[in-house]
């Protein structure tokens, strides 16, 4: 039997995405802030946007930011979102490959829980197009933990029966490929950093929350995302009974600058290190 293409719309998502998907935690830009990233007054662009919620962080600092996203209907609840938290972001529909922003027009490129969807390597030249020198990118995801036993691993066993095309299960929240993604692209002090935290959730609002996610919503029929629904709910009554669910969730981001080429000559350098 051919393998089942996977190909999500996060588009058909919108309506759950803005109000189940947990955004970045304040303690992500926190600790870029420290760094000095995204800090106010300087110009921040986020690639794969969504629902706006790492853009909305840096322009609660006072960035000025931009986002991009090719769903539409993902960019207008951004615009609603961003207004009901009185802070405002440019969004253009744009895929991250190909934005149509004027170059080295940025001093900060983000790309959040998105960076696996690209084609990294022409993302990667878009980045280093975007950014003024000595810019810095970062790649950051928050990811849900499956660990023996806890809802996510029962969660993600449900979404694998109804989506066998569905991969992305039994994460760790690191990602090491992306490093190499951007030393090859000729990126330079490049840096990493984790926290763990729990994300509390009502049984209903993981349920959305799993609707919207790519193995769900943004790829099984309106019908058969229904039926998901409805298995997910009697594993939570049975299994996971109670008001509230603390899921384990893991933050992690990689930054790097865009490195002067005349400086430091055409080919990649090393310097990878991890932190905290």
């Amino acid at each position: 039997m051919a393998p089942q293409e996977f190909d999500p719309d996060f588009g058909l998502t919108a309506t759950d995405y803005a109000r189940h998907r947990a955004g970045f935690p304040p303690g992500l830009v926190e600790r870029l802030n420290r760094s000095g990233i995204g800090v106010p007054g300087q110009r921040v662009l986020d690639l794969g946007t969504g629902t706006g919620s790492l853009a909305r962080l840096f322009a609660r600092v006072g960035a000025e930011t931009v986002g991009v996203d090719p769903a539409g209907p993902l960019l207008e609840q951004a615009r609603e979102l961003d207004r009901a938290a009185g802070v405002r972001t440019e969004y253009h529909e744009a895929t991250a490959e190909k934005t149509g922003l004027p170059a080295a027009s940025f001093d900060v490129v983000s790309a959040g829980q998105c960076w696996h969807w690209f084609d990294a390597p022409r993302a990667a030249a878009e980045v280093t197009r975007l950014l003024r020198p000595g810019g810095r990118v970062v790649i950051a995801h928050f990811d849900w933990l499956p660990l023996p036993g806890n809802v996510v691993e029962a969660t993600e066993s449900l979404i694998a029966s109804f989506n066998p095309a569905w991969t992305l299960g039994d994460g760790t929240g690191l990602h090491p490929r992306w490093l190499t993604d951007l030393a090859t692209a000729g990126f330079s002090d490049i840096e990493t950093f984790s926290f763990d935290l729990e994300v509390p959730y009502t049984p209903e609002a993981w349920t959305g929350r799993i609707r919207a996610s790519a193995g769900v919503g943004a790829s099984l029929t309106p019908e058969r995302v229904e039926r998901f629904a409805e298995e997910l709910r009697a594993v939570l009554r049975e299994d996971f009974p109670g008001e509230v669910l603390a899921v384990p969730h893991r933050t992690w981001a990689v930054t790097a600058v865009r490195r002067d080429r005349a400086e430091h000559g055409p080919g990649p350098r090393s310097g990878v290190t991890a932190c905290g």
